[in-house]
């Protein structure tokens, strides 16, 4: 007997929110294409009232994960390396779907994005050695400078490296000890919701990231006008957009990542610079004794 073929199921994936999977409150979603323009998915189209529910749970879950230990945040994000690690085959087959390239590259990305989040997880017990120290000063006083994350991070995702570009600059938020808000690639997302189904099955508390799938273009003003948000990285806005954008940020004192007209070249080594930018130096002083 000659065996049937199955049929399709047509996926609809939903956003990540607070440790959640909730469908947008708009009911809205988008198909999913590959670079060849097949059907992949259907994906949820976040709005407005999304963005805010997102921004809720990132400040709920910031106290928590902010005042962890530096080598516990180190372990949870060792965890999340390991379980992305278990499911590489389907990291690769999305990669290699949505950014058309060949599977020997897609490995290479993948394999990429698990040993860059492993480097940043080794960052989070180094960061106040490394950005703190003691400050000489003229009295009977100790000076110390330590470095405190500063809050809730608004991401707009790289529209093009769908996966090693969000893991560069998702990463890097989390190991300060900050929590995030992250608008993923508008046309390859598919990636980025594996990400999150890996941070909902690892030791990441809910809350600490936050995952959209929709339009930079109509999330981004609503992200860089939330006064509960601390800081901004605009990689992925629109070039154009960018200016208007920092301008409306400047308006709540966030904290803006600067990020070149294109893309960088992600497979180029990280640098400890993404993570200062989210941190805040505190000084504290000490008589000495008597």
């Amino acid at each position: 007997m000659a065996r049937s073929e199955r049929i399709g199921v047509a996926k609809t994936y939903k956003l990540y929110i607070g440790g959640r999977f909730p469908r947008s409150e708009s009911g809205r979603s988008y198909p999913v294409t590959s670079e060849g323009g097949a059907f992949l998915a259907n994906a949820s189209q976040a709005s407005r009232k999304d963005l805010r529910d997102a921004v809720v749970a990132a400040r709920s879950a910031f106290g928590g994960w902010s005042g962890a230990t530096a080598y516990n945040r180190g372990q949870v994000l060792y965890r999340v390396a390991e379980v992305m690690e278990g499911r590489r085959e389907q990291f690769i087959a999305e990669v290699r779907d949505a950014e058309g390239v060949k599977p020997r590259t897609a490995e290479s990305l993948v394999d990429t994005a698990i040993d860059r989040w492993v480097w940043y997880a080794g960052w989070t017990d180094k960061l106040a050695a490394v950005l703190g120290g003691t400050n000489p000063v003229a009295g009977p006083y100790f000076s110390f400078t330590v470095p405190e994350p500063t809050g809730v991070v608004g991401v707009l995702a790289p529209q093009r490296s769908s996966l090693l570009g969000l893991v560069s600059v998702l990463a890097p938020v989390l190991a300060t000890g900050c929590t995030a808000v992250v608008v993923s690639s508008d046309a390859r997302p598919l990636p980025a919701i594996t990400l999150a189904e890996v941070l909902a099955t690892s030791d990441v508390p809910g809350g600490v990231v936050n995952l959209l799938t929709g339009q930079a273009v109509e999330l981004g003003p609503w992200l860089a006008s939330h006064a509960d948000v601390n800081a901004l990285d605009l990689t992925g806005a629109d070039p154009e957009h960018r200016t208007e954008l920092a301008r409306s940020a400047a308006d709540t004192v966030k904290r803006v990542l600067r990020v070149p007209e294109d893309e960088p070249d992600w497979t180029s080594s990280p640098t400890i610079g993404r993570m200062r930018a989210y941190l805040e130096d505190k000084t504290v002083w000490h008589p000495m004794g008597v």
